[in-house]
């Protein structure tokens, strides 16, 4: 019962991420959605075709083929190939799809199986584990940028500055 229990709390994780990029796709014009600080930084945009790239590759077929899947081609996920908001959503999606679909697919019997990854071995477990990371990472980028494009228009996506006592009064369960 703990793996189930490891599983449903993992893709909780994973959910709460997902949605802090949501949140943040939402205040930040269209436009700026391409906007990068220099020529050497991302954009949310290509900070999302990165994240759906690496899902796709991941997550399709996940226990029976290598994760980095031969049609993928990382540097070019590092690129303005996302047109606009609709397919910056689209990609976004399609990628937290892929990953949803397979991390619901694994059962506990599949948490010590060994997959690979860049033809390095890995157990599903230490997979699942693995992009805790390195996602969090990326969506953390995209909430900064965000932050900095929307500037004063920015609404906060966790506890307001200044706010901390209000915030966990309203938490409080003895009330």
């Amino acid at each position: 019962m703990e793996k189930l229990n490891f599983l449903t709390s993992t893709r909780k994780q994973y959910e709460h991420y997902k949605l802090l990029g949501e949140k943040t796709f939402n205040q930040v014009l269209e436009d700026k959605l391409f906007w990068q600080y220099n020529e050497e930084s991302n954009s949310i945009a290509i900070i999302v075709n990165h994240l759906s790239g690496n899902m796709l590759s991941r997550w399709t077929d996940f226990l029976t083929s290598d994760g980095e899947i031969e049609w993928r081609n990382r540097d070019s996920e590092f690129t303005n190939a996302i047109n606009s908001k609709e397919d910056l959503i689209e990609r976004w999606d399609k990628g937290w799809s892929c990953f949803f679909d397979a991390l619901n697919s694994i059962t506990k019997d599949d948490l010590p199986k060994e997959i690979f990854i860049r033809n390095e071995k890995h157990t599903v477990l230490d997979a699942i584990i693995r992009p805790l990371t390195h996602y969090p990472y990326h969506v953390g980028q995209i909430v900064f940028i965000g932050k900095m494009i929307c500037d004063n228009n920015w609404q906060t996506l966790s506890i307001a500055k200044g706010k901390s006592k209000e915030f966990n009064e309203l938490k409080r369960i003895d009330k």
